[in-house]
């Protein structure tokens, strides 16, 4: 028998949705209580946050949830702004602000997000890593209550939640603005679940397109309903003709993508089932996730889109599709849907757009040569994509004349990094490319002189990549997040119009002439290394399949790891993917330390009574991506253990 383990007291530097109380585990003594280990900017994070909330309406008596928020970004340790992030989530649970991870090293959490379920007697009773979890949560709680109510050790009643005050205005957390063709500018209200279109003073509101309630509908203006929209891409005239409406709005918390009819304000959804695209359930049955399914574009899984843009080298609109990592491509002449660039990993990879790797993209352009300029905001990047073979490593343009091959063997898309080293390097630093540093980036524009502009939100600036001199300078800064910037050449002189989003409005910025050089310092993950002896390193990831269920073993080993490392060649040996929860890893000579990255995947299925699978169960994909940094002791152990469970 397992011998049980008290749960970590709470610690650390103060609480939100408390009404200022001080809580502890003592005090919740009683409920269920389910530890949130969480991040402002993780997208895994926020699908974590949309899952709990009908756990938490259903069993609001006996269940608190805890956020435990630990930053990743050094920007996410401000109290300000993981307060603000409260408030724009609409988190209705109390959230621990644990900026120096006292409670995650307590918990001994390695990934966001985790989640902790904790019993009403204080023990451990599950330990989980990744999203998806919400089935498996659901079926313990009802055996916690059952068993606790049995025992007399379960208190019903309220919880301890107390509402913050909530901002007041025409906007709330906006997220994305696009320029109309009659000089006015539509602007992606995210707080309040809809779009507002505002005259050119940017404070003027002519109309609001959606109820102002969280959902999804479609119809008319006052009917139609969002779910945190952010992205919207005025078609091409010809297109819009073709299809019968103007705009596209990413739908993102509702992953979908929604057609608006500027001319009636009538909202329609024209791909998105609604429910998640979970990339790896393909990839752990053996098939391409790249390939989508001819079928009606409103069957397709999608996973968090956040932006897009129309391609004019693709003929196509280009999705950021946040939540899985990768660029997607959609057509709404046809209604064809498909994987544009990224295979699904998340981190910082160029090379063909297959063989690529994107961190949560989120802020799409394209430039007057068709390259489409990419924020990618987990690896603090600013990257590009290229539609012919005339792409180069120098930042040079396409050749607008050439063939866009996209998907050809001749002309496969091209993905390149500006600016940017990958998940865990962030900071404020002007210079050269290789040298400069964003924090947690969210919107591009392109400037007339053919620079990048990027809204390089945690740093609080606009900031400027010149493809042609490989340098990065600071347009403005003092802002309150920028989420998006865009080119506004209806005024006298182009100006910048930013979407200042924890201010809940947009201001109108003048493009400088002399551009400020700031140094404040490059910097790393704040989260503590992980010791490991030098040389051999035994990898092993546990996995127990949830009661009910067992390993789908139909197809052969249903488990399997990825390796890799940064840099690259710390990795001497084990690197790679192959089936099976364990690994044998050699550190490279020399190395002193560094970032394992390691993806873990289980397929399961629920079982008949027997233990056989039937014909038509229903299967779970369990994955999580751990980024590992570690740093190399000879008195470390030569072991690395990690969890992937089910709920036993």
């Amino acid at each position: 028998m397992t011998t049980p383990v008290r749960a970590s007291e709470l610690t650390g530097r103060g609480w939100l949705n408390t009404g200022g109380q001080e809580l502890d585990l003592q005090g919740l003594r009683g409920k269920i209580v389910i530890l949130d280990f969480w991040s402002f900017c993780c997208i895994n994070c926020l699908h974590v946050l949309d899952e709990l909330r009908p756990l938490e309406e259903k069993y609001g008596d006996v269940v608190v949830t805890v956020g435990v928020h630990s930053p990743k970004f050094e920007h996410e340790a401000d109290p300000d702004a993981l307060a603000a992030a409260v408030d724009r989530y609409e988190i209705t649970h109390p959230v621990l602000d644990d900026p120096r991870l006292q409670t995650w090293d307590a918990y001994t959490a390695r990934a966001w997000p985790t989640l902790v379920v904790v019993d009403p007697e204080g023990y451990i009773v599950a330990h989980l890593s990744g999203e998806g979890h919400v089935a498996g949560l659901t079926s313990l709680v009802e055996e916690l209550v059952a068993e606790h109510e049995e025992k007399g050790t379960l208190h019903r009643g309220d919880g301890p939640y107390v509402p913050r005050p909530q901002p007041e205005g025409d906007l709330r957390f906006p997220g994305k603005v696009v320029a109309l063709p009659d000089g006015s500018f539509m602007v992606s209200d995210t707080g309040h679940h809809r779009l507002v279109q505002l005259e050119s003073d940017l404070t003027t509101v002519r109309r609001t397109i959606g109820s102002g309630a969280r959902g999804w509908a479609d119809g008319g203006p006052e009917l139609a309903r969002f779910n945190e929209p952010q992205g919207i891409a005025v078609l091409p005239g010809a297109v819009r003709s073709a299809v019968g409406y103007d705009l596209v709005v990413a739908d993102t918390v509702n992953h979908r993508l929604r057609g608006v009819d500027l001319g009636s304000g009538s909202v329609r959804t024209i791909a998105g089932s609604g429910v998640q695209r979970l990339l790896d359930d393909a990839r752990a049955r053996g098939v391409d996730p790249n390939l989508v399914p001819e079928t009606d574009p409103t069957d397709v899984a999608l996973s968090s889109p956040w932006d897009l843009v129309w391609s004019d080298a693709a003929d196509t609109l280009v999705v950021a599709m946040a939540g899985t990592h990768q660029l997607f491509s959609f057509d709404p002449r046809t209604g064809a849907i498909a994987v544009l660039a990224g295979t699904g990993d998340e981190g910082l990879r160029d090379g063909t757009a297959h063989e690529s790797w994107f961190a949560q993209p989120s802020g799409l352009v394209q430039d007057v040569h068709g390259t489409v300029w990419v924020a990618d905001s987990e690896s603090s990047a600013l990257r590009s994509v290229r539609f012919s073979q005339a792409a180069t490593g120098g930042g040079e343009a396409a050749d607008p004349a050439g063939d866009s091959g996209v998907g050809s063997a001749e002309g496969t898309p091209v993905v390149e990094s500006a600016v940017g080293l990958g998940l865990f390097d962030f900071g404020f630093r002007d210079g050269p490319a290789g040298e400069a540093r964003l924090q947690h980036c969210l919107g591009v524009t392109v400037l007339p002189d053919g620079s990048v502009a990027v809204a390089d939100t945690y740093n609080g600036a606009v900031r400027r990549y010149d493809p042609a001199t490989r340098e990065t300078t600071t347009l403005t800064r003092g802002l309150a997040e920028p989420s998006d910037v865009l080119l506004d050449t209806g005024q006298e002189e182009p100006t910048l119009v930013v979407v200042e989003t924890n201010a809940h409005r947009l201001v109108r910025v003048a493009v400088p002439k002399q551009a400020q050089t700031v140094d404040e310092g490059a910097a790393q993950m704040q989260r503590r290394r992980t010791p490991v002896a030098p040389g051999e390193l035994e990898l092993a990831v546990r996995f127990a399949a949830p009661a009910g269920q067992k390993l789908d073993t139909r197809w052969g080993d249903p488990t399997q790891l990825k390796v890799s490392s940064s840099p690259e060649e710390a990795l001497a040996e084990g690197g790679g993917t192959a089936q099976g929860l364990t690994r044998t890893l050699r550190l490279a000579e020399g190395v002193t330390e560094g970032v394992l990255h390691v993806t873990a995947r289980a397929a399961a299925c629920d079982g008949s009574p027997d233990g056989e699978i039937p014909e038509h169960a229903a299967c779970h994909l369990y994955q999580q991506d751990w980024g590992i940094p570690f740093t190399v002791d000879p008195a470390a152990p030569a072991t690395l253990t990690l969890e992937l469970r089910g709920l036993d």
